[in-house]
């Protein structure tokens, strides 16, 4: 891939080698820089992502350190920045990859986080008009080479308090909803979200928990004894998936040692774990992710034994979690896409989320028109709980037949 000799303000002035920037390409005052050097952009990337993030995608100790465990190779790497008048106000970072046998770029940790947007100064965007945005991401795309198409996929509709910045990135097709629990306290969250049948129902739940014994709940952040409740997590998860017939991601994936790096003293990323236990034995985990006053949950799990679910232990962590983290000043609590009970209960914010698509060759623009019928197609099954539960049991009919072993759509997997 060809490299530029240039002078660059948004890399400190240093002249681009190989090593740097890939590409450079200027549009009036709309400028794109191209690199596949993680370490280039880092400043960069720190200076927006100050501004606020909409996940934990947008992170950079976050993707760091998603690269470095997955030994993501450079030349399967890509970073673009947008600048206006030389002020960097959009980064994508790309991760190369082959998706039956085509060349994709796409977002580094796939459907491991429940959404994604470009890295960016919010307010910039929305002071440019539809046209000068649309102007950037051709720039921005207009040297980028190696793949057939650009993925983007589960960008919320509305960021950083502005509606529509993405509008005019590629196609779009809108098949998820994103949800989100905002309140300025506990209070608030009490007093907006539970009736009075409600707290009931918890009182009752928490009662059937107790009367098993000793119930206690704590918070564990970087550095601290996070190891055991992780292990656990996970072997709750798993027991959850082969009882549900879903393809175990973290596993398969070999992302468990991610998620404790992550939590490790030191890793840049603010991890929390709230933790229920039942007579000192963990029974239910949730694994978040926090950057300012948001909180992302990005696993949770509870014990598989049937006499403990009797007491719900999953909803009684959530309603500890949530009778903490809103006094702690958390005001917005991420519990990503997909319909559940839990987000039912708590959540008083639902945003659609649209999947962006940019051919970058004919064959690319081809498999976009291809794929966006498939997510419609994909997203009438998981509406009809029918034609869902219809197409889970064929697959695992056809398992048995044939021994394999096909995934199957979950709350954190492709």
């Amino acid at each position: 891939m060809p490299a530029f000799e240039i002078m660059s303000p948004l890399l400190d002035n240093r002249a681009v080698t190989d090593a740097e920037p890939i590409t450079s390409r200027a549009a009036g005052e709309i400028t794109a820089e191209v690199t596949d050097d993680l370490e280039v952009v880092e400043a960069t990337w720190r200076r927006l992502q100050a501004g606020g993030i909409e996940s934990p995608g947008q992170n950079f100790d976050f993707i760091h350190a998603w690269v470095q465990h997955h030994g993501i190779a450079r030349e399967d790497q890509r970073y673009v920045v947008g600048c206006v008048d030389g002020e960097a106000v959009a980064l994508l970072p790309l991760h190369r990859k082959k998706v039956h046998g085509v060349s994709v770029f796409t977002w580094f940790p796939g459907a491991n986080v429940g959404c994604y947007a470009p890295v960016s100064n919010y307010g910039r965007l929305a002071a440019l008009d539809p046209m000068a945005r649309c102007l950037l991401w051709q720039t921005m795309f207009s040297h980028l080479d190696g793949a057939d198409l650009v993925y983007l996929r589960s960008i919320p509709a509305e960021v950083g308090g502005h509606s529509g910045l993405f509008d005019e990135l590629g196609a779009t097709l809108t098949v998820e909803t994103l949800y989100r629990s905002e309140y300025s306290s506990w209070k608030e969250c009490d007093r907006l979200q539970r009736s009075k049948s409600r707290r009931k129902h918890d009182r009752q739940q928490g009662d059937r928990l107790g009367a098993m014994g000793e119930v206690s709940f704590e918070e564990v952040r970087n550095g601290g004894d996070t190891r055991c409740a992780i292990e656990t997590m996970f072997i709750q998860r798993s027991a959850r998936f082969k009882a549900m017939g879903i393809r175990d991601t973290f596993v398969r994936d070999g992302l468990i040692g991610f998620y404790h790096d992550l939590a490790k003293a030191g890793s840049g990323v603010d991890v929390r774990l709230h933790i229920l236990r039942l007579n000192g034995q963990i029974v239910a985990v949730r694994y978040n992710v926090v950057h300012n006053d948001r909180m992302f949950c990005l696993i949770s799990s509870m014990s598989d034994d049937l006499a403990i679910q009797n007491g719900s232990p999953g909803k009684q962590c959530l309603l500890w979690v949530m009778q903490t983290v809103f006094d702690q000043g958390i005001r917005v609590f991420d519990m990503g896409s997909g319909f559940t009970d839990e987000k039912r209960h708590w959540c008083n914010v639902q945003m659609p989320l649209r999947q962006h698509y940019v051919g970058l060759t004919l064959q690319g623009a081809v498999i976009v028109k291809a794929h966006r019928v498939f997510q419609k197609m994909r997203a009438a099954i998981k509406a009809n709980p029918q034609l869902k539960a219809a197409v889970r049991g064929g697959r695992q009919i056809f398992d048995r037949i044939t021994g394999a072993s096909h995934p199957v759509a979950a709350e954190k997997s492709e």
